[in-house]
């Protein structure tokens, strides 16, 4: 897909980009011709993403960025807007993994996924939306879901709650703003191999430093979600190239939801 320019021109701000998926999707926004990417997060690995991206010949800029901080949330849009001159595309990438189910999650946890997983994107939208109605200009998002949002396991209770609705938000905006040309998309992501993922899994399960060989070996398809791919697809749903879709929350992962043996 890289090098057809499909996002020629467009300014992208991506939230949680400072690594693994977010990270990768603003790669890929500037190898698409993106106009600008502006990236945020809480880590000072994204001042280096985004001098990697000015390398790859496109405008940027990182903002730490709490996500935790509705109003820092904010922010992220209008310094984007202030900076760039306009934003056309948002990818809400940033999000908590923290485990807890319903016999140990505190409402101090469950509060931190709600403010993370929802609050932080909703506002973000929000922001978006307005400057976007408000030039009349089309634009376009997608939320970085997960399958979790559809039940998840039980140690995932608030993370799956959180992000249920974050998938009716998606489908809520998008209803909303469909005669704005405002198209926003979410994606239900399944098991994905990141440095995040990497974290969490030896944080939370005791992984060892062969977990990924051993997950891969796991699945239908012999190996975890890639980001590179995933990638892709998320500039394929911000450009052009996908048409009239909105209000869409697209599986990607390699079991079926639904499906039983």
């Amino acid at each position: 897909m890289f090098g057809r320019e499909l996002l020629k021109d467009k300014v992208v701000l991506v939230s949680g980009a400072t690594q693994g998926l977010g990270a990768e999707i603003a790669r890929a926004a500037a190898r698409e011709g993106a106009a600008g990417v502006a990236i945020t997060g809480r880590s000072d690995r994204g001042k280096s993403v985004a001098v990697e991206l000015e390398e790859l010949g496109v405008k940027a800029a990182f903002y730490r960025t709490d996500l935790a901080d509705v109003s820092s949330a904010i922010d992220s849009v209008r310094r984007t807007i202030t900076d760039f001159g306009r934003v056309d595309c948002v990818v809400n990438a940033g999000g908590l993994t923290s485990r807890g189910s319903m016999l140990d999650t505190t409402p101090e946890v469950f509060d931190q996924h709600m403010a993370i997983n929802v609050r932080a994107p909703f506002f973000i939208m929000s922001e978006t939306i307005k400057h976007l109605v408000d030039s009349g200009r089309p634009g376009t998002i997608v939320n970085i879901i997960s399958t979790a949002e559809l039940g998840g396991a039980p140690y995932l209770a608030p993370y799956s709650v959180a992000k249920a609705g974050l998938a009716c938000a998606t489908r809520n905006a998008a209803h909303a703003h469909r005669w704005d040309r405002i198209r926003i998309n979410g994606i239900d992501i399944g098991w994905t191999e990141t440095e995040g993922e990497a974290e969490t899994q030896k944080k939370f399960h005791g992984a060892a430093d062969d977990w990924v060989e051993k997950a891969n070996a796991s699945v239908p398809m012999g190996k975890l979600g890639q980001i590179d791919e995933i990638a892709e697809f998320v500039v394929f749903l911000l450009s052009e190239r996908s048409g009239v879709v909105t209000g869409s929350v697209i599986d990607w992962d390699q079991n079926v939801q639904g499906g039983a043996d």
